[in-house]
């Protein structure tokens, strides 16, 4: 284990992801502080130590301390079709990584975790991608490219700062804190209000990963860093599912009687994707315990008990 690494600092920390490793590392007592525009709403401690700042504003990070061991990079406008109909997030997204690399170059910390995405590798004719299968003319849409080019600038950053880095590409993550129109808590709401879902692409074929499995996977690399550094990981369960059948599983364990509309897949969006999670599996030790009926089922329960009465 790496005892060198005791203080953090996480962007985006009010997010899901954010959210839930925060909560993990607090109780292995990691020294951790977080840096979001908005509140954690799910979490008070968490809010405690979270700075509320503008990660596009390059003077806010005078005002962030600058003894960390390792940076963690999770702050992003993440929902891909969105970035499609307003392109300006995906330079927000460029931004915010450059001035978040920036501020562990000016300070020297030398260790620093990006979060990126399947996303990465676009669309093709493979199934199951493993992290050499990204290439840029399969880039779909301006999230993407975001992705694409914070990953160069870690890469550069080590090249010319000597940074060492680990880059995460993470696959459809679920479970808790998270009320956005993502494909699982948007049907769970749907569902809960009586309103029908729509499936954007019946062919639709995808990883999806439980974020406690998730979550694993980057506590795995901090207690490892050494052996991690320097290299990208898929980080997913390794199994794939239509998006018809989770609106099925949902339905079903709902018992709702909301109509499942499908339609053309919107652009810009990955149809089909599942992680080869290998190198994560004996580099990391990352080994998934989630599938996608028990995810399902956890999830449920936990918007039933924090979020819609009515479930």
């Amino acid at each position: 284990m790496d005892k060198s690494i005791k203080k953090i600092l996480i962007t985006g920390s009010s997010g899901t992801i954010g959210t839930r490793l925060s909560e993990k590392l607090l109780e292995q007592n990691y020294e951790v502080t977080g840096v979001d525009w908005k509140p954690n709403k799910w979490n008070k401690k968490i809010e405690k130590i979270t700075l509320h700042y503008d990660l596009r504003d390059e003077s806010i990070f005078n005002k962030i301390p600058k003894n960390f061991d390792l940076v963690i990079h999770l702050a992003a406008n993440a929902r891909v079709y969105n970035l499609v109909k307003q392109p300006e997030l995906a330079r927000d997204n460029f931004l915010t990584t450059f001035n978040t690399l920036d501020f562990a170059r000016k300070n020297n910390i030398k260790r620093f975790v990006l979060a990126s995405s399947r996303e990465t590798y676009g669309n093709s004719e493979k199934l199951i991608y493993s992290e050499k299968d990204v290439r840029l003319e399969n880039c779909e849409s301006p999230y993407t490219a975001s992705k694409i080019g914070g990953e160069s600038l870690v890469h550069a950053y080590k090249q010319c700062y000597g940074i060492d880095f680990v880059i995460f590409r993470f696959s459809n993550v679920y479970g808790m804190y998270d009320e956005s129109d993502r494909v699982i808590p948007l049907f769970i709401k749907l569902i809960n209000e009586g309103k029908n879902l729509t499936v954007f692409g019946k062919e639709k074929f995808l990883d999806f990963t439980y974020i406690d499995d998730t979550v694993s996977g980057i506590l795995k690399t901090i207690e490892n860093f050494k052996k991690a550094k320097n290299d990208v990981y898929n980080i997913g369960s390794g199994k794939g599912v239509s998006i018809v059948e989770v609106a099925h599983l949902i339905q079903e364990m709902m018992a709702g009687k909301n109509k499942i509309i499908i339609k053309e897949n919107r652009i810009g969006e990955v149809v089909k994707f599942v992680a080869n999670i290998t190198k994560a599996r004996q580099k990391l030790g990352y080994k998934p315990k989630t599938d996608i009926i028990e995810g399902i089922k956890k999830s449920i329960e936990w918007y039933r008990e924090n979020l819609y009465i009515r479930i």
